[in-house]
């Protein structure tokens, strides 16, 4: 059996997807931190909500 010899549309599609999956998480992460924000919102939970929402500050830049 013959290694796998990589070209550079096989590193272009690497990169890619990688690219995607990254974006993937961040919405993912983002979503998550919007609905922690919301309960810590209904719950008047000062110290969480500046928390969260400098997280969210974090992910955004």
């Amino acid at each position: 059996m013959e290694p796998i010899q990589y070209t550079p549309y096989m590193a272009m599609l690497s990169l890619t997807a990688e690219m995607v999956l990254d974006q993937a998480i961040r919405n993912y992460r983002e979503q998550m931190l919007y609905q922690k924000i919301d309960c810590a919102l209904a719950k008047g939970d000062e110290a969480s909500f500046i928390s969260l929402t400098n997280e969210l500050k974090l992910l955004k830049l």
